[in-house]
């Protein structure tokens, strides 16, 4: 039974090891991230109805690019 759970903590260790070994982005990857499509705000109309809710919730416009309330109650 020891040798069971031996085996399944190894099995279990060396996957996680391999599992995180090709984190990053290799240089011949970086032309594909780049594209247009592949921005996090591809989509006009998306991107102004996240505006117009931002605005209604915090009462202001623009600074998108930080998160936190406006009026203090995080």
């Amino acid at each position: 039974m020891k040798n069971k759970m031996k085996l399944a903590l190894i099995t279990i260790v060396v996957s996680q090891v391999v599992g995180c070994a090709s984190l990053g982005v290799q240089p011949w990857e970086r032309d594909l991230l780049a594209k247009e499509e592949m921005a996090l705000n591809a989509e006009g109309v998306d991107l102004s109805l996240d505006d117009h809710i931002y605005f209604s919730k915090e009462a202001t416009s623009g600074g998108r690019g930080f998160a936190g309330g406006g009026c203090g109650c995080n």
